[in-house]
Protein backbone atom coordinates (compact mmCIF):
# COMPACT_ATOMS: atom_id res chain seq x y z
CA UNK A 1 0.00 0.00 0.00
CA UNK A 2 0.69 3.71 -0.16
CA UNK A 3 2.65 4.93 3.28
CA UNK A 4 1.25 6.79 5.54
CA UNK A 5 1.15 10.87 5.69
CA UNK A 6 3.60 12.14 8.47
CA UNK A 7 2.06 13.32 11.30
CA UNK A 8 3.37 16.58 11.38
CA UNK A 9 0.96 19.75 11.32
CA UNK A 10 -1.92 17.46 12.14
CA UNK A 11 -4.55 19.03 13.90
CA UNK A 12 -5.28 16.40 16.89
CA UNK A 13 -3.73 16.86 19.96
CA UNK A 14 -2.31 15.13 22.64
CA UNK A 15 -2.99 16.34 25.95
CA UNK A 16 -0.42 14.38 28.22
CA UNK A 17 2.32 15.51 25.44
CA UNK A 18 3.81 18.38 24.00
CA UNK A 19 4.70 19.10 20.41
CA UNK A 20 8.17 19.16 19.14
CA UNK A 21 7.62 22.79 17.71
CA UNK A 22 7.27 23.54 21.41
CA UNK A 23 10.22 21.70 22.69
CA UNK A 24 13.03 23.19 20.01
CA UNK A 25 14.70 25.62 19.02
CA UNK A 26 13.57 27.05 15.65
CA UNK A 27 17.01 28.63 15.37
CA UNK A 28 18.17 25.91 15.17
CA UNK A 29 20.32 24.38 11.86
CA UNK A 30 18.10 21.31 10.96
CA UNK A 31 14.95 22.49 12.31
CA UNK A 32 14.96 25.46 9.65
CA UNK A 33 16.35 23.04 7.15
CA UNK A 34 13.52 20.79 7.74
CA UNK A 35 11.53 23.49 6.98
CA UNK A 36 13.24 24.51 3.84
CA UNK A 37 12.61 20.99 1.82
CA UNK A 38 9.87 20.54 -0.29
CA UNK A 39 8.87 17.18 1.39
CA UNK A 40 5.41 16.79 -0.66
CA UNK A 41 7.54 16.81 -3.72
CA UNK A 42 9.27 13.75 -2.41
CA UNK A 43 6.30 12.14 -1.18
CA UNK A 44 4.65 13.14 -4.69
CA UNK A 45 7.90 11.59 -7.09
CA UNK A 46 7.67 8.38 -4.30
CA UNK A 47 4.01 7.44 -4.31
CA UNK A 48 3.87 6.27 -7.38
CA UNK A 49 6.40 3.31 -6.93
CA UNK A 50 3.35 1.57 -4.15
CA UNK A 51 0.76 -0.42 -4.82
CA UNK A 52 -2.67 1.02 -3.63
CA UNK A 53 -5.01 -1.05 -1.21
CA UNK A 54 -2.36 -4.18 -1.43
CA UNK A 55 -0.51 -5.43 2.03
CA UNK A 56 0.08 -3.20 5.05
CA UNK A 57 0.80 0.44 4.84
CA UNK A 58 4.41 1.69 3.75
CA UNK A 59 6.36 4.02 6.32
CA UNK A 60 6.08 7.50 5.25
CA UNK A 61 7.78 9.06 2.66
CA UNK A 62 8.89 11.74 4.50
CA UNK A 63 10.55 9.34 7.36
CA UNK A 64 12.58 7.38 5.12
CA UNK A 65 13.85 10.17 2.96
CA UNK A 66 14.61 12.20 5.82
CA UNK A 67 16.63 8.96 7.38
CA UNK A 68 18.81 8.50 4.16
CA UNK A 69 19.39 12.57 4.75
CA UNK A 70 20.56 12.12 7.74
CA UNK A 71 22.51 8.98 7.34
CA UNK A 72 24.85 10.86 4.75
CA UNK A 73 24.48 14.20 6.49
CA UNK A 74 26.05 12.38 9.90
CA UNK A 75 28.11 9.55 8.30
CA UNK A 76 26.14 7.01 10.13
CA UNK A 77 25.62 3.26 9.60
CA UNK A 78 21.91 2.01 9.05
CA UNK A 79 22.02 0.61 12.69
CA UNK A 80 23.36 3.15 14.19
CA UNK A 81 20.99 5.87 12.87
CA UNK A 82 18.11 4.29 13.89
CA UNK A 83 19.78 3.76 17.39
CA UNK A 84 20.62 7.87 17.41
CA UNK A 85 17.32 8.44 16.13
CA UNK A 86 15.68 8.04 19.86
CA UNK A 87 18.03 10.16 21.45
CA UNK A 88 18.00 13.16 19.26
CA UNK A 89 14.87 15.28 18.64
CA UNK A 90 15.85 17.65 15.76
CA UNK A 91 16.25 14.62 13.99
CA UNK A 92 12.90 13.19 15.11
CA UNK A 93 11.47 16.40 13.96
CA UNK A 94 13.44 16.85 10.65
CA UNK A 95 12.02 13.18 9.50
CA UNK A 96 8.28 14.38 10.35
CA UNK A 97 7.63 13.49 13.62
CA UNK A 98 5.09 15.65 15.72
CA UNK A 99 6.13 14.29 19.18
CA UNK A 100 8.98 12.63 20.61
CA UNK A 101 9.03 8.86 20.23
CA UNK A 102 11.20 6.45 22.83
CA UNK A 103 11.10 3.27 20.09
CA UNK A 104 13.19 2.89 16.93
CA UNK A 105 11.12 4.53 13.81
CA UNK A 106 11.62 1.14 11.67
CA UNK A 107 13.93 -1.59 11.56
CA UNK A 108 17.52 -1.14 9.89
CA UNK A 109 16.21 -3.74 6.74
CA UNK A 110 13.69 -1.29 5.82
CA UNK A 111 16.10 1.09 4.59
CA UNK A 112 17.53 -1.48 2.53
CA UNK A 113 14.13 -2.27 1.47
CA UNK A 114 13.00 1.29 0.88
CA UNK A 115 16.40 1.82 -1.14
CA UNK A 116 15.30 -0.85 -3.40
CA UNK A 117 12.21 0.44 -3.89
CA UNK A 118 13.12 3.64 -5.21
CA UNK A 119 16.68 3.18 -6.76
CA UNK A 120 19.24 4.85 -8.33
CA UNK A 121 16.69 7.35 -10.11
CA UNK A 122 14.61 8.02 -6.98
CA UNK A 123 18.00 8.89 -4.89
CA UNK A 124 18.85 11.35 -7.99
CA UNK A 125 15.43 13.18 -7.33
CA UNK A 126 16.62 13.62 -3.28
CA UNK A 127 19.61 15.01 -4.77
CA UNK A 128 17.89 17.38 -7.50
CA UNK A 129 15.46 18.55 -4.20
CA UNK A 130 18.97 19.43 -2.06
CA UNK A 131 19.79 21.51 -4.98
CA UNK A 132 16.44 22.99 -5.11
CA UNK A 133 16.53 23.89 -1.58
CA UNK A 134 19.34 25.96 -2.19
CA UNK A 135 17.92 27.89 -4.83
CA UNK A 136 14.76 28.40 -3.10
CA UNK A 137 17.02 30.14 0.01
CA UNK A 138 18.86 31.79 -2.85
CA UNK A 139 22.67 30.51 -1.89
CA UNK A 140 22.89 28.90 -5.01
CA UNK A 141 22.07 30.83 -8.34
CA UNK A 142 20.98 29.43 -11.88
CA UNK A 143 23.95 31.15 -13.42
CA UNK A 144 26.31 29.34 -11.00
CA UNK A 145 25.61 26.34 -12.21
CA UNK A 146 26.76 27.62 -16.09
CA UNK A 147 29.81 26.97 -15.41
CA UNK A 148 31.41 23.60 -13.49
CA UNK A 149 34.80 21.51 -12.40
CA UNK A 150 34.15 17.99 -13.08
CA UNK A 151 36.20 15.01 -12.15
CA UNK A 152 36.58 11.55 -11.15
CA UNK A 153 37.62 9.59 -8.27
CA UNK A 154 37.16 5.90 -6.84
CA UNK A 155 34.65 4.62 -4.54
CA UNK A 156 35.87 1.53 -3.22
CA UNK A 157 34.03 -1.25 -2.19
CA UNK A 158 33.86 -2.97 1.26
CA UNK A 159 35.86 -6.03 0.23
CA UNK A 160 39.40 -7.51 1.82
CA UNK A 161 42.47 -6.65 -0.46
CA UNK A 162 41.94 -9.74 -3.38
CA UNK A 163 45.27 -11.59 -2.98
CA UNK A 164 45.44 -14.95 -4.57
CA UNK A 165 45.62 -17.00 -1.75
CA UNK A 166 42.88 -15.31 -0.40
CA UNK A 167 40.71 -15.71 -3.25
CA UNK A 168 40.94 -19.16 -3.61
CA UNK A 169 40.68 -19.53 0.35
CA UNK A 170 37.31 -17.94 0.24
CA UNK A 171 35.90 -19.28 -2.86
CA UNK A 172 36.47 -22.86 -1.70
CA UNK A 173 35.00 -21.75 1.54
CA UNK A 174 31.95 -20.30 0.17
CA UNK A 175 31.20 -23.22 -2.69
CA UNK A 176 31.67 -25.89 0.40
CA UNK A 177 29.24 -24.10 2.58
CA UNK A 178 26.57 -23.47 -0.24
CA UNK A 179 27.30 -27.47 -1.23
CA UNK A 180 26.02 -28.36 2.14
CA UNK A 181 22.81 -26.31 1.66
CA UNK A 182 22.36 -28.24 -1.12
CA UNK A 183 22.60 -31.81 0.74
CA UNK A 184 25.87 -32.59 -1.69
CA UNK A 185 28.13 -34.80 0.70
CA UNK A 186 31.90 -33.94 -0.66
CA UNK A 187 34.53 -36.00 -0.43
CA UNK A 188 36.63 -33.65 1.27
CA UNK A 189 36.29 -30.02 2.55
CA UNK A 190 39.93 -29.19 3.47
CA UNK A 191 38.41 -26.89 6.11
CA UNK A 192 41.55 -27.54 8.37
CA UNK A 193 44.50 -27.96 5.98
CA UNK A 194 43.03 -24.69 4.09
CA UNK A 195 43.69 -22.85 6.93
CA UNK A 196 46.86 -23.62 8.19
CA UNK A 197 48.15 -23.14 3.89
CA UNK A 198 46.56 -19.64 4.02
CA UNK A 199 48.27 -19.26 7.23
CA UNK A 200 51.81 -20.29 6.17
CA UNK A 201 51.19 -18.12 2.82
CA UNK A 202 50.95 -15.15 4.71
CA UNK A 203 53.59 -15.44 7.43
CA UNK A 204 56.29 -16.57 4.20
CA UNK A 205 55.32 -13.72 2.28
CA UNK A 206 55.81 -11.47 5.46
CA UNK A 207 59.77 -13.27 5.75
CA UNK A 208 60.05 -12.08 2.12
CA UNK A 209 60.35 -16.28 1.57
CA UNK A 210 58.60 -15.74 -2.25
CA UNK A 211 59.20 -19.56 -3.04
CA UNK A 212 57.43 -20.85 0.17
CA UNK A 213 54.75 -18.41 -0.08
CA UNK A 214 54.05 -19.64 -3.86
CA UNK A 215 53.72 -23.24 -2.81
CA UNK A 216 51.12 -22.65 -0.81
CA UNK A 217 49.30 -20.42 -3.23
CA UNK A 218 49.08 -23.50 -5.56
CA UNK A 219 47.91 -25.66 -2.68
CA UNK A 220 44.91 -23.96 -1.63
CA UNK A 221 44.35 -23.82 -6.00
CA UNK A 222 44.53 -27.15 -5.46
CA UNK A 223 42.22 -27.27 -2.90
CA UNK A 224 39.67 -24.93 -4.81
CA UNK A 225 39.94 -27.13 -8.09
CA UNK A 226 39.13 -30.43 -6.38
CA UNK A 227 36.21 -29.03 -4.37
CA UNK A 228 35.02 -27.51 -7.35
CA UNK A 229 35.28 -30.71 -9.51
CA UNK A 230 34.11 -32.70 -6.87
CA UNK A 231 30.61 -30.97 -6.55
CA UNK A 232 30.47 -30.86 -10.47
CA UNK A 233 30.36 -35.26 -9.90
CA UNK A 234 28.49 -35.65 -7.41
CA UNK A 235 25.59 -33.07 -8.63
CA UNK A 236 25.49 -35.45 -11.79
CA UNK A 237 26.12 -38.62 -10.30
CA UNK A 238 22.64 -37.95 -7.97
CA UNK A 239 21.06 -35.89 -10.84
CA UNK A 240 20.74 -33.26 -8.75
CA UNK A 241 19.41 -29.65 -10.22
CA UNK A 242 21.27 -27.22 -8.49
CA UNK A 243 20.28 -23.61 -6.88
CA UNK A 244 21.17 -20.70 -8.92
CA UNK A 245 23.04 -19.65 -5.84
CA UNK A 246 25.11 -22.44 -5.86
CA UNK A 247 25.74 -22.45 -9.64
CA UNK A 248 26.27 -18.71 -9.71
CA UNK A 249 28.74 -19.11 -6.97
CA UNK A 250 30.58 -22.51 -9.08
CA UNK A 251 30.59 -20.12 -12.11
CA UNK A 252 32.72 -17.38 -10.50
CA UNK A 253 34.91 -19.66 -8.62
CA UNK A 254 35.92 -21.73 -11.73
CA UNK A 255 36.62 -17.93 -12.97
CA UNK A 256 39.17 -17.25 -9.87
CA UNK A 257 40.90 -21.10 -10.62
CA UNK A 258 41.23 -20.52 -14.34
CA UNK A 259 42.00 -16.70 -14.10
CA UNK A 260 45.82 -15.71 -14.68
CA UNK A 261 47.76 -12.74 -13.42
CA UNK A 262 47.93 -11.04 -17.07
CA UNK A 263 44.14 -11.65 -17.68
CA UNK A 264 41.87 -8.40 -18.07
CA UNK A 265 38.41 -8.15 -16.44
CA UNK A 266 39.40 -10.43 -13.44
CA UNK A 267 37.26 -11.64 -10.42
CA UNK A 268 38.39 -9.79 -7.30
CA UNK A 269 35.53 -11.06 -5.04
CA UNK A 270 33.20 -13.92 -4.96
CA UNK A 271 29.97 -11.40 -3.79
CA UNK A 272 30.98 -8.58 -6.07
CA UNK A 273 31.79 -9.69 -8.72
CA UNK A 274 31.13 -5.82 -10.27
CA UNK A 275 34.44 -4.61 -8.03
CA UNK A 276 37.30 -3.46 -10.93
CA UNK A 277 40.42 -2.65 -9.97
CA UNK A 278 41.44 1.02 -10.91
CA UNK A 279 44.73 2.76 -10.30
CA UNK A 280 44.78 6.45 -10.28
CA UNK A 281 48.90 7.06 -9.90
CA UNK A 282 48.57 7.25 -6.13
CA UNK A 283 51.76 7.10 -4.40
CA UNK A 284 50.17 6.05 -1.32
CA UNK A 285 47.74 3.04 -3.04
CA UNK A 286 48.69 2.36 -6.21
CA UNK A 287 45.24 -0.04 -6.88
CA UNK A 288 41.56 0.58 -5.37
CA UNK A 289 38.92 -1.79 -5.79
CA UNK A 290 35.88 -0.56 -6.69
CA UNK A 291 34.02 1.61 -9.49
CA UNK A 292 34.54 5.11 -10.92
CA UNK A 293 32.75 8.52 -9.81
CA UNK A 294 31.90 11.36 -11.44
CA UNK A 295 31.25 14.59 -9.63
CA UNK A 296 30.43 17.80 -10.60
CA UNK A 297 30.43 21.30 -8.88
CA UNK A 298 29.89 24.44 -9.20
CA UNK A 299 32.84 26.84 -10.14
CA UNK A 300 31.76 29.68 -7.46
CA UNK A 301 30.94 27.95 -4.51
CA UNK A 302 31.38 24.11 -5.01
CA UNK A 303 27.79 22.60 -4.80
CA UNK A 304 27.48 19.50 -5.82
CA UNK A 305 25.56 19.49 -8.97
CA UNK A 306 26.04 15.90 -10.17
CA UNK A 307 27.61 12.48 -9.03
CA UNK A 308 27.18 9.22 -10.34
CA UNK A 309 28.87 6.00 -10.26
CA UNK A 310 30.70 4.51 -13.46
CA UNK A 311 31.51 1.22 -14.08
CA UNK A 312 33.38 -0.11 -16.73
CA UNK A 313 36.57 1.89 -16.05
CA UNK A 314 36.22 4.23 -18.51
CA UNK A 315 38.46 6.68 -19.66
CA UNK A 316 37.77 10.06 -17.69
CA UNK A 317 37.00 11.81 -20.82
CA UNK A 318 33.94 9.24 -21.75
CA UNK A 319 32.52 9.97 -18.77
CA UNK A 320 31.73 13.93 -19.43
CA UNK A 321 28.77 13.98 -21.92
CA UNK A 322 26.88 11.74 -19.00
CA UNK A 323 27.95 13.43 -16.48
CA UNK A 324 26.90 17.27 -18.21
CA UNK A 325 23.36 15.50 -18.83
CA UNK A 326 23.18 14.51 -15.41
CA UNK A 327 23.33 18.04 -14.51
CA UNK A 328 20.48 19.48 -16.89
CA UNK A 329 18.49 16.66 -15.53
CA UNK A 330 18.60 17.76 -12.22
CA UNK A 331 18.65 21.34 -12.43
CA UNK A 332 17.32 22.13 -15.63
CA UNK A 333 20.35 24.46 -15.89
CA UNK A 334 22.87 22.80 -19.08
CA UNK A 335 26.33 23.67 -17.93
CA UNK A 336 28.30 26.29 -20.75
CA UNK A 337 31.72 25.73 -19.73
CA UNK A 338 33.59 23.19 -17.71
CA UNK A 339 36.42 23.13 -16.00
CA UNK A 340 38.58 19.72 -16.13
CA UNK A 341 42.41 18.34 -15.59
CA UNK A 342 44.14 16.54 -18.74
CA UNK A 343 43.00 13.63 -17.95
CA UNK A 344 39.46 14.90 -19.96
CA UNK A 345 41.80 14.94 -23.39
CA UNK A 346 40.31 14.64 -26.36
CA UNK A 347 37.24 16.94 -28.24
CA UNK A 348 35.58 14.01 -29.44
CA UNK A 349 34.70 13.11 -26.17
CA UNK A 350 33.09 16.49 -25.12
CA UNK A 351 29.98 17.80 -25.23
CA UNK A 352 28.82 19.88 -28.35
CA UNK A 353 28.66 23.20 -27.71
CA UNK A 354 30.17 23.29 -24.34
CA UNK A 355 33.68 25.21 -23.70
CA UNK A 356 35.94 22.26 -22.22
CA UNK A 357 38.97 24.22 -20.48
CA UNK A 358 41.65 21.43 -19.64
CA UNK A 359 44.12 22.53 -16.56
CA UNK A 360 47.72 23.94 -18.08
CA UNK A 361 45.82 25.96 -20.92
CA UNK A 362 46.60 29.58 -21.01
CA UNK A 363 44.01 32.07 -20.48
CA UNK A 364 43.90 35.43 -19.74
CA UNK A 365 41.28 37.23 -17.20
CA UNK A 366 38.04 35.54 -16.06
CA UNK A 367 38.65 32.12 -17.37
CA UNK A 368 42.46 31.82 -16.36
CA UNK A 369 40.91 32.25 -12.22
CA UNK A 370 38.62 30.31 -13.14
CA UNK A 371 40.26 27.58 -14.47
CA UNK A 372 43.04 27.65 -10.92
CA UNK A 373 39.94 27.33 -9.32
CA UNK A 374 39.28 23.56 -10.59
CA UNK A 375 41.27 22.46 -7.92
CA UNK A 376 38.21 23.51 -5.59
CA UNK A 377 37.16 20.10 -6.99
CA UNK A 378 39.95 17.84 -5.03
CA UNK A 379 38.59 19.20 -1.37
CA UNK A 380 34.83 18.57 -1.92
CA UNK A 381 35.84 14.63 -3.11
CA UNK A 382 38.04 14.54 0.04
CA UNK A 383 34.87 15.51 1.93
CA UNK A 384 32.40 13.39 0.23
CA UNK A 385 34.41 10.72 0.60
CA UNK A 386 35.30 11.15 4.63
CA UNK A 387 32.57 12.69 5.97
CA UNK A 388 29.60 11.60 3.80
CA UNK A 389 30.41 7.91 3.37
CA UNK A 390 31.78 7.50 -0.05
CA UNK A 391 35.14 6.40 0.96
CA UNK A 392 34.32 2.46 1.66
CA UNK A 393 30.84 1.52 -0.12
CA UNK A 394 28.60 -1.75 1.40
CA UNK A 395 25.94 -1.28 -0.87
CA UNK A 396 25.03 -4.41 -2.85
CA UNK A 397 25.81 -4.51 -6.80
CA UNK A 398 26.44 -1.56 -9.39
CA UNK A 399 22.86 -0.18 -8.34
CA UNK A 400 24.15 0.30 -4.52
CA UNK A 401 27.27 1.88 -6.03
CA UNK A 402 25.28 4.78 -7.39
CA UNK A 403 22.72 4.83 -4.73
CA UNK A 404 26.14 5.28 -1.70
CA UNK A 405 27.51 7.76 -4.55
CA UNK A 406 24.38 9.67 -4.81
CA UNK A 407 23.34 10.15 -1.55
CA UNK A 408 26.95 11.08 -0.40
CA UNK A 409 26.23 14.25 -2.43
CA UNK A 410 22.94 15.33 -1.13
CA UNK A 411 25.09 14.80 2.43
CA UNK A 412 27.71 17.20 1.52
CA UNK A 413 24.87 19.95 0.12
CA UNK A 414 23.16 19.66 3.32
CA UNK A 415 25.80 20.45 5.23
CA UNK A 416 26.49 23.10 3.00
CA UNK A 417 22.69 24.26 3.89
CA UNK A 418 23.47 24.00 7.47
CA UNK A 419 26.46 26.84 7.01
CA UNK A 420 23.85 28.55 5.19
CA UNK A 421 21.28 28.48 8.01
CA UNK A 422 23.47 28.67 11.02
CA UNK A 423 25.38 32.26 9.10
CA UNK A 424 22.63 33.63 7.54
CA UNK A 425 24.34 37.06 7.24
CA UNK A 426 26.93 35.48 5.21
CA UNK A 427 25.48 33.67 2.64
CA UNK A 428 26.69 30.80 0.98
CA UNK A 429 28.83 30.72 3.21
CA UNK A 430 31.23 27.19 3.36
CA UNK A 431 30.10 24.58 5.36
CA UNK A 432 33.03 22.46 5.60
CA UNK A 433 34.45 24.08 8.16
CA UNK A 434 31.78 22.85 10.75
CA UNK A 435 32.82 19.55 9.84
CA UNK A 436 31.35 18.32 12.95
CA UNK A 437 27.68 19.01 13.23
CA UNK A 438 27.04 17.75 16.43
CA UNK A 439 29.16 20.82 17.76
CA UNK A 440 27.18 23.34 15.99
CA UNK A 441 24.29 24.08 19.11
CA UNK A 442 27.02 24.13 22.05
CA UNK A 443 29.13 26.53 19.28
CA UNK A 444 26.13 29.05 18.86
CA UNK A 445 25.07 28.73 22.27
CA UNK A 446 28.82 30.08 23.62
CA UNK A 447 28.73 33.05 20.51
CA UNK A 448 25.51 33.99 21.69
CA UNK A 449 26.75 34.23 25.26
CA UNK A 450 29.80 36.05 24.84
Amino acid sequence: MRPEKSGLGADQADLFRARLTTLLDPSHPLFVLAEAIDWARLEGEFGALYVEKVGRPGLPTRLMAGLHYLKHLCDESDEGLVAGFVENPYWQYFCGLEFFEHEPPCDPTSLVKWRKRIGAEGIEKMLSETIATAQREEALKPNEIKRVNVDTTVQEKAIAFPTDARLYHKARKILVREARREGIRLRQSYERVGKQALQKQGRYAHAKQGQRARKEVRKLKVYLGRVIRDIRRKAEADRLEMSATLQTYLERGERIFQQQRTDKKKLYSMDAPEVECISKGKAHKKYEFGCKVSIVTTSKNNWVVGVDAVHGNPYDGHTLKAAHEQVGKLTGVKPEEIFVDKGYKGSEHHPEGVKVYLSGRRLKGTLKKLLRRRSAIEPVIGHVKHDHRMERNYLKGKEGDRINAILAGCGFNLRKLLGVFFWPNFGAMEAGIWSRFRLLPALRAHLQAA
